[in-house]
């Protein structure tokens, strides 16, 4: 099992194919497994790699409390001890405050950033977001993961043919570490970044899906304030669109990554 040891934690990652590095990061309670669908993809012309965020997967989950500028550190940490100077990041949700952390923390290891279904300040964006992280934590401690899983499998995938890939999600979901879920969670409270994106100067592509927890009008105002941003909408998708969407959410990647390789 692939494993890189920084200071405090293992984190387990894979590598597949050859090209320019290109990293996907991933939301939260997700891992590696959730990238398949663009692993297969994009690992045909670039060097792919996929790794479980601190507290999920098969990385080490030590005790918290985390930080989005700690999951970047180590971020930073995985692709200098792989010898990468400079790679294309994608981040969702979670992923995606992560990507903005390492742009702005990394700026020499960010050659562009994909921001999915994220946004520079998670919490306080919405008038409902502590709500949810309040609802999410009270859940998991009260009843469990797979409780928490079989609560967001219907809002990720609404639809009757998707009955699959909800039952995929709630068995993986269940998998998770309790604390370590609480913590990442937590980890976006007071996290906030808005004020810096005028110093990004990386090309951007942010993906948007139409029915995402937060609105368009979120993303569209954010990517006004990136130098180099553009903003690409998915109609009919929910939060985890890279793997309800795959083939649409390759294409505009696909797409931008030609531009700048």
């Amino acid at each position: 099992m692939p494993q890189i040891s920084l200071d405090n934690v293992n984190l387990y990652y894979e590598t597949t194919g050859q090209g320019q590095p290109l990293v996907f990061i991933n939301g939260l309670g997700s891992s590696t497994r959730d990238w398949d669908r663009q692993v297969a993809e994009f690992s045909r012309t670039y060097q792919v790699i996929t790794y479980d965020l601190r507290g999920h997967g098969r990385s080490d989950k030590p005790a918290g409390p985390y930080s989005i500028p700690q999951f970047a550190a180590d971020s930073a940490g995985l692709l200098n001890a792989l010898g990468v100077a400079s790679a294309h990041i994608v981040g969702l949700s979670l992923g995606g405050g992560v990507a903005f952390q390492l742009a702005l923390d990394y700026v020499q290891l960010v050659k562009t950033m994909t921001i999915v279904n994220s946004a520079p300040a998670m919490v306080g964006i919405t008038p409902d977001a502590q709500k949810e992280v309040e609802r999410r934590v009270a859940i998991v401690r009260q009843m469990g993961m797979r409780a928490m899983g079989e609560a967001l499998a219907p809002n990720l995938f609404p639809k009757v043919e998707h009955a699959a890939l909800r039952q995929t999600f709630v068995e993986q979901w269940a998998k998770n570490d309790p604390q370590a879920y609480i913590e990442a969670t937590l980890s976006m409270v007071g996290w906030n970044v808005t004020d810096r994106l005028g110093s990004i100067r990386c090309p951007t592509l942010v993906i948007a899906a139409d029915q995402d927890y937060s609105p368009v009008a979120i993303k569209e105002a954010y990517v006004k304030l990136l130098p180099d941003a553009q903003l690409v909408v998915i109609a009919d998708a929910h939060h985890a669109t890279p793997v309800e969407r795959p083939q649409e959410f390759n294409a505009a990647l696909a797409q931008f990554l030609a531009r700048h390789s």
